[in-house]
């Protein structure tokens, strides 16, 4: 997998790794679905999202894996999703060991979740300026 850097040499210095400036952006990502099977969440908290969302069927939410909430998809984002209708919300985060890559919450429906599976489909998401 091929990582974004971003480095800025000022005076001899160099920083690497930024974040997206406002505007709209995209990306290519890898999409799967998950429900609110205590199986896919947090034992005991079903439907309890990273960020303290409660998840209810009938909801378009998303999780992000950690390394996109770099690129701007954070808390509350809207996210068109390429295929599907609608803007979803980032309500949740995914474990540390996914990299670009979304979650799509589908509520209590496991067989669509299972018949999305997993593809790769293009995301787009508008950062706003105050957020920079």
């Amino acid at each position: 997998m091929i990582k974004k850097l971003c480095t800025l040499a000022v005076a001899g210095v160099f920083l690497q790794g930024c974040e997206r400036g406002p505007g709209e952006h995209t990306m290519e990502v890898t999409a799967s679905a998950y429900t609110m099977a205590e199986s896919e969440t947090k034992k005991g908290n079903v439907g309890l999202a990273a960020w303290g969302d409660q998840l209810e069927p009938g909801m378009k939410a998303i999780a992000v894996s950690r390394d996109l909430i770099d690129e701007g998809l954070t808390h509350e984002t809207p996210v068109r999703i390429e295929g599907l209708e609608g803007e979803y919300l980032v309500l949740d985060k995914m474990n540390k060991r996914w990299e670009e890559k979304i979650d799509i919450f589908m509520g209590t429906d496991q067989k669509a979740a299972r018949e999305w599976g997993k593809r790769t489909v293009t995301i787009s998401w508008v950062i706003p300026e105050e957020q920079e």
